[in-house]
């Protein structure tokens, strides 16, 4: 048998053909893999940059159109935290405040005794005006001062007592007509209920509303609010030419320290409301101090007694 070599081809494949082939295989399906896991990848963030994007205009789009400030959004973001805090102010309390607020003439001056809850609330409610507030508490000052840069806050020291209530009142009482005037600028002042260790500026301000909501009260060695409640009634007195009459609000009213100093300091004939444990009085500028013949009332009224006069001084 004859075999046609003209037309027969033999073909040997090598081994390294089989290899170079299957490694073509890997490659190309570690390629397929990479591109598809790269897709995704790029979906996935195109997906969250698309809902971010959206919710942050979202978000600018509800400010910008309520035109709420920063220090409304933490406010509300610290009520949420605190709903179900137990010595808050009340609703009726807050609203006699925010609405003082709200109807003021001209931008507010705002000075509160005490860094409470409320806090981040009263800047918040009163955000083209000035808000100051004065603390026992050194630290807590600076706490709120850094964590709240848009906070102007100072620290006093009280040298009251609870327990001394009665004495500093004969004091001011026998004072009245020197260190205790119900008119003064208290900076220069040497009355043991005067608080004169403010930075200066504070004595020039024209304060439009106080609330007096510190410092500690409710035990007789705590600092008690007699310094705060008399300082508020000579800075309302003594108010600049112009400022008109002052709110001078007092929480826990239905305390004994506020109900007497309250009493003496702001007078019963200048209360024009009590809401709960809120005592709201309205004080008018003096404007020439020699004709008040020294004294803080013109008619002693007790707040205590339901407004019933009791002696004409």
């Amino acid at each position: 048998m004859k075999i046609n070599t003209a037309t027969t081809k033999l073909i040997f494949l090598h081994p390294s053909i089989h290899k170079q082939n299957g490694s073509h295989r890997i490659w190309l399906l570690a390629f397929v893999s990479f591109f598809t896991f790269a897709i995704l990848l790029t979906l996935l963030n195109t997906r969250d940059s698309i809902i971010t994007t959206t919710t942050s205009t979202s978000l600018t789009s509800m400010s910008s159109s309520s035109q709420l400030p920063q220090s409304v959004v933490e406010a509300l973001l610290h009520y949420a935290s605190i709903s179900n805090s137990t010595d808050r102010m009340t609703d009726s309390e807050l609203k006699s405040i925010s609405n003082v607020l709200r109807h003021c003439s001209s931008p507010c001056n705002f000075l509160i005794f005490g860094l409470t809850h409320e806090t981040l609330l009263w800047k918040a409610l009163n955000p083209k005006g000035r808000t100051v507030f004065i603390d026992e508490n050194q630290y807590y000052v600076a706490y709120v001062e850094e964590k709240h840069r848009d906070i102007e806050a100072y620290d006093v020291q009280y040298t009251t007592k609870v327990s001394e209530m009665q004495e500093l009142i004969d004091y001011a009482k026998e004072q009245v007509r020197n260190e205790c005037r119900p008119v003064q600028n208290l900076l220069f002042s040497e009355c043991k209920l005067g608080i004169n260790d403010l930075p200066n500026h504070i004595y020039d301000v024209s304060w439009d509303v106080i609330l007096v909501d510190g410092p500690r009260g409710y035990y007789p060695s705590a600092p008690g609010r007699m310094s705060a409640i008399f300082t508020a009634g000579v800075l309302a007195r003594s108010k600049k030419s112009g400022g008109g009459k002052t709110h001078v609000f007092v929480h826990d009213f239905n305390r004994d320290v506020e109900k007497v100093c309250s009493d003496e300091f702001l007078c019963g004939e200048n209360l024009v409301e009590k809401k709960e444990f809120l005592g709201h009085f309205l004080i008018e500028r003096v404007v020439d101090s020699s004709k008040t013949h020294h004294q803080f009332c013109r008619n002693r009224t007790s707040s205590s007694s339901g407004g019933k006069k009791a002696v004409a001084v």
